[in-house]
């Protein structure tokens, strides 16, 4: 495996780093199968927005992460919840509108909290993540605390404008902060080529002067090393990064359905992406590296489908909230206050 690292510009990863990465990535797409799997018992009201195909970009990312740094994420944050120490059970019963979910079934799958790990909410509105991390890092420097955040977004929230205004923030401030544009070509239905004019999102870093990368979003060595490398030089006062990697969602761009079959999308376009699976392509390089025997990954499929049905039984035997914590929590910004509906 050294000199497939070598190749990477990788000097330091461990056996046990390399069989997290592939775990990461692995227990991301088995919640989200078995979401899509319950998903038609109708027991989850929420929209479910999937990452499916795209954990390579979480898991090797957020290993370069401290539990003390921050993470923004968007309405398709179930992988980064869980890449950066996110626990299953409560993140299972958000799903389920439970009290005993991370937001307490009151956010659904879109608005996820994990202050523990440092994930501070993430954000349903298209961009919202984005300022929100900025000002993290912003408080971040001010205090002098060695932390980063990472914002992850995708190629439709580039077309926000809040995405030039808190990049050129963060780059006059020198901010520890690292944008991360999962680049997936699809805002909705919409393809890339149909709403930019060009389709290179990390040369935008350079109007800012601040570096950006483009990465194949597939390759989980790939994001490790890059985030890697953002992640250091935002953390010694280095400034912002923008990453952008190319990769690609399975399902619809929301609910557990491929767009293909709606004819949002062609068929032969996702059986393309299904070829480049991450994990598919990371599990043969750790069996032809001799990294890990096929039994090992085995009992690590079945170590993490166990934990999951936990997190399900879990989810199912929980309480919903009570009519009297409608408003508990629930910050009002309006004048007089907020009354319950009779």
């Amino acid at each position: 495996m050294k000199d497939e690292l070598i190749k990477y510009g990788i000097k330091t990863v461990t056996r046990t780093m390399l069989l997290q990465m592939y775990a990461s990535m692995l227990k991301i797409r088995m919640f989200e199968e078995k979401i899509v799997e319950l998903y038609p018992e109708q027991e989850m009201k929420c929209p479910v927005h999937l990452c499916i195909g795209q954990e390579a970009i979480a898991a090797g990312v957020c290993l370069n992460l401290r539990k003390e740094d921050y993470v923004f994420s968007n309405h398709r944050g179930h992988g980064h919840t869980i890449a950066k120490g996110g626990a299953l059970r409560p993140l299972m019963a958000e799903f389920y509108g439970k009290k005993t979910g991370c937001s307490k079934g009151k956010g659904g799958s879109m608005h996820i909290i994990d202050v523990d790990n440092g994930i501070l909410g993430t954000s349903a509105i298209v961009g919202g993540g984005i300022p929100m991390g900025v000002g993290a890092a912003l408080s971040s420097a001010l205090r002098k605390q060695d932390r980063v955040t990472v914002i992850f977004f995708g190629d439709g929230a580039y077309d926000e404008g809040v995405f030039y205004e808190s990049f050129n923030f963060a780059s006059l401030k020198k901010l520890p902060v690292v944008f991360f544009c999962e680049n997936n070509f699809y805002a909705t239905n919409s393809h890339q080529s149909a709403r930019q004019p060009g389709c290179r999102i990390s040369d935008t870093a350079s109007a800012f002067d601040a570096r950006g990368t483009c990465i194949d979003g597939n390759d989980v060595l790939s994001v490790y090393k890059e985030s890697q490398d953002a992640i250091a030089r935002a953390r010694r006062g280095g400034g912002p990064s923008l990453i952008e990697a190319k990769t690609y969602r399975w399902k619809g761009h929301v609910g557990p359905e491929a767009d293909y079959e709606k004819g949002c999308r062609p068929k032969e376009e996702l059986f393309y992406w299904i070829e480049r699976c991450p994990i598919k392509r990371f599990k043969e390089l750790l069996l032809r590296k001799d990294v890990a025997t096929v039994k090992e990954l085995d009992e690590i499929a079945a170590k993490l489908s166990a934990e999951i049905e936990d997190s399900v039984d879990f989810a199912k035997k929980s309480e919903y909230p009570e009519l009297s914590e409608l408003l508990t929590d629930v910050y009002y910004t309006g004048g007089g206050v907020p009354k319950e509906n009779n």
